[in-house]
Parts: C-alpha cells; structure tokens; sequence
C-alpha cells in the first residue's frame, strides 16, 4: 500500500504522525509525497483556533478533489472534538485523537473493504499514556519525543482539553529508553515535547517535577542536543535553573506560554500567573542561561481587551525582550467561557492589534539576531537552501552557511550578519564537529 500523510498543528502532531510513519514503514508499506499517487492519505488534524478548523476542511475536500480514489483518514483534535463534521465531508475513516495503532488498523482494513469507519473515543476519560514509536523516517536530523499528553488548564479561550483529555505521562524509565533508540538512530536533536509538557509526572507516582525529566534526559545522551517544548512559566523557579543550567546539550531556548501581558486580561483568560511571576521567569532563564532565546506566544482582541490594556501587553513584550513571538488574533471556540463573554472585538480591531504586536514583535526579533553577530553558534546543519546550507543554533535561530551539502552534523558557525529570516556565517573550521555544545 502506498500513502501520504498531511500533517497540521503542533509538535505533538508532528510527533504522532512520525509514529504513524513508523508503524505503518514497519509493516511494509510505502510513504510517498502527497503529490503523487497513493492508496491512502491520512490527515492529521489541529483545532487550536477557528482557522484552523477552517483549514483542516480545505485540505480534507482539496485531498479527496484531487485523488478521488484514494482512502481519506482524518485524525487528531478536530476530529475528536467534530467527528460528525469531519464524516459529512465525505471521509472514509475517522478517528480522535488517540489510539493511533488502533486507527492505523482501521484504514488498512478500509483500504481492503472500503467499508467506511468511524470510531471517536471520550477524551476526559483516558487516564494512560499511549506508546509509540518516535524518531519517524530516516534522514530527519531532529527527533520529536511526546513526553506527556492531555492539559487541565481549562483556560477560557481553549478547547484542547476536552480534545486531549487529563494529563497522562511517559514513566521517565520508557522516555530514557526511547533517547537511547534515537541516539542509537542516529538524531542528532531530540524535542521533548506534548500538549502541557511541564505538567509531566503530576500523574505519576511520587508526582516527579519535569525539571526531574529533562535532567535525567540530558545526563542519559551528553552528546544530543535535548530541546524543550513549550513550557507554563510557573515551572521555571531557581531549582529548575540551577538543576538545569550545567547541561551543556540543553538547547538554550525556552518558549514560555504567555498569552497576554496585561494582568486583567490573564484574569479573564484563566491563565495561572500574573506578568510578575511570568517576568520572574524571563529573568531567572536570562541570568541562568546567558544568550538564551525566550519565545511566546500572545493572543491579541481577546474579549473585552481595552486599549489601555493592549497597550499594557506591549510595553512588557519590550521588557521581556522576546526573541521571537508567535501572534495570534482571538479565535472564538463554541462551549469554552471565553465564547460567553461580553466584549467580543471586530475584525478590523483584532486586525489591528495584531499588525501592531507584530510589528514589535519584529523588532524584537531584529534585535536578538543583531547581538548574535560576531559569536560563534553550533549549527546543526539540516537542509539545503539554494547555495547555502541552512540548520538552526541551540537558540533555535536559523543560520545559512556556503553549502556543501552537509546533512545531519553539528558544525560551528561565527555568524557574520543577518538574513533572510535568521543569520548568514562562515564556518570556522574544515571538519564538522560532533558537539551538541551551546552558544560560544
């Protein structure tokens, strides 16, 4: 059997469709480029805001347009909360988002039968961790590790709760043993990521803080760059900086979810920190990890937001000094409090806001890849583009090198100005090295 997979939304997304790449190579299927023929293309779906509900509709019906015998199979958090939405588009297998293995049967069995099947469990009811294989394919240089699955924020604007259900967690035994299969694979990077990751362990015995994780993680592969995914800001106090600080291999980068720089607007939102604590957090990771990229996310128009209170947002990104940002204008969700509140802002407004947050946020962006020019970065090199080769620092900011078609090493780069969207450099040695090593 020949197929394709589609893949939207987040690193978890791109984690489980790597597993599903795995698990289906295994048993002796062929992956091909959604622009050739297949016999199945599954779809693996995002519902994080109304657009991308929106998306995931345009690729299910151009995807069946386009190769109308082929078997469509849609999965993930739309299809979990929307499954009846996702039937009448006309798709022949649907799922949630879990059981991953048990879904991957349904559409080998579809692709016998063409019987259609639809099976959607209830998400606030799991209570395991599902296994799967991570690493995906051969020939990627950065591995996605799930860690952790589900979230029990409830914050008012959310829905990703009710798609993922608790917080489930990866014994830290089974997480040490897949680093060790994907150093032995040979990533050079590994994402430790999930849906609210720095919830790991809460479900486990002895509840152990994910600072516990990431410490036994980078001691585990000295020699692999560990990542973190995105982090709730409480999570980072002295302990976890201390603890943290002498992993080499820790890629200094830290995207730590903010959502608003306004303190009545986080009130609204649900969120579990002032800007206070989020600042403590920003300055604990700045001396601790001197150079460090701090990135967020920051939801703009959210309803009932004044004026005053957006411009209270972007006087603290400026203090923060992120280095890059993530802009998104509110998205109302059906059944979430937010969707009940008085306030809600026209597009023009939220239009607005965003294009003006933006525009900081550039700026920002600007500056941190200014104050890189001169230092020397660990670059690992991951693709070509045109004549240079390009891969990312440990901050994360993109670095374009002269290409020699290095693939999957680790080289070190003295950044010599801006481009693009990151950093142009010349190497400083003839042989690549092998050191998963930080900013010099």
């Amino acid at each position: 059997m020949r197929y394709a997979i589609y893949t939207l939304g987040c690193k978890v997304n791109q984690y489980e469709s790597q597993a599903m790449e795995q698990i289906l190579t295994d048993l002796g299927h062929e992956e091909v480029d959604l622009a050739a023929d297949f016999d199945v293309c599954i779809i693996n779906t995002c519902t994080v805001t109304a657009v991308a509900d929106k998306k995931n509709r345009n690729v299910i019906r151009r995807l069946k347009k386009l190769h109308p015998q082929a078997v469509i199979a849609v999965c993930g958090c739309y299809s979990q909360l929307k499954p009846d939405e996702v039937r009448a588009l006309g798709v022949d297998v649907v799922s949630g988002s879990a059981g991953r293995e048990a879904f991957l049967q349904m559409v080998l069995s579809t692709a016998k039968d063409r019987a259609p099947r639809v099976d959607v469990d209830r998400a606030l009811e799991r209570r395991t961790f599902e296994l799967l294989p991570a690493g995906g394919l051969a020939a990627r240089t950065r591995a996605m590790l799930k860690v952790q699955d589900g979230c029990q924020n409830f914050c008012t604007y959310c829905v990703i709760p009710f798609a993922r259900g608790p917080v489930r967690s990866m014994p830290l035994e089974q997480a040490l043993c897949e680093v060790e299969r994907l150093k032995q694979a040979g990533y050079r990077e590994i994402v430790l990521t999930g849906i609210e990751v720095a919830s790991w362990g809460r479900d486990l015995p002895g509840q152990p803080g994910f600072a516990r994780l990431v410490d036994a993680v980078c001691s585990a592969v000295p020699e692999i760059r560990i990542r973190l995914g995105s982090l709730e800001p409480r999570i980072i106090d002295e302990d976890f900086c201390s603890l943290l600080a002498g992993h080499k291999n820790l890629c200094p980068h830290f995207h730590l979810s903010m959502q608003s720089g306004c303190d009545t607007v986080l009130r609204r939102m649900g969120r579990r920190y002032d800007t206070a604590r989020y600042l403590q957090s920003v300055r604990l990771l700045q001396a601790s990890f001197p150079g460090c990229a701090v990135t967020t996310d920051m939801i703009v128009a959210f309803p009932g937001e004044t004026e005053e209170e957006f411009a209270q947002s972007l006087a603290f990104i400026r203090r923060c000094g992120f280095a890059q940002m993530h802009i998104f204008p509110y998205s109302r969700r059906p059944g979430t409090a937010a969707d009940r509140m008085d306030g809600h802002l026209p597009n023009a407004v939220k239009e607005a806001r965003s294009k003006a947050a933006i525009a900081v946020a550039e700026e920002l962006n600007l500056a941190y890849r200014k104050a890189m020019i001169g230092s020397v970065q660990q670059v690992l090199l991951e693709e070509p583009a045109g004549a240079y080769d390009t891969g990312h620092a440990p901050n994360s900011i993109r670095v374009y090198c002269p290409g020699t078609g290095d693939h999957n090493v680790i080289v070190p780069i003295r950044i010599t100005g801006l481009y693009e969207d990151g950093l142009l450099g010349e190497r400083i040695e003839a042989e690549s090295s092998g050191s998963a090593g930080q900013t010099q």
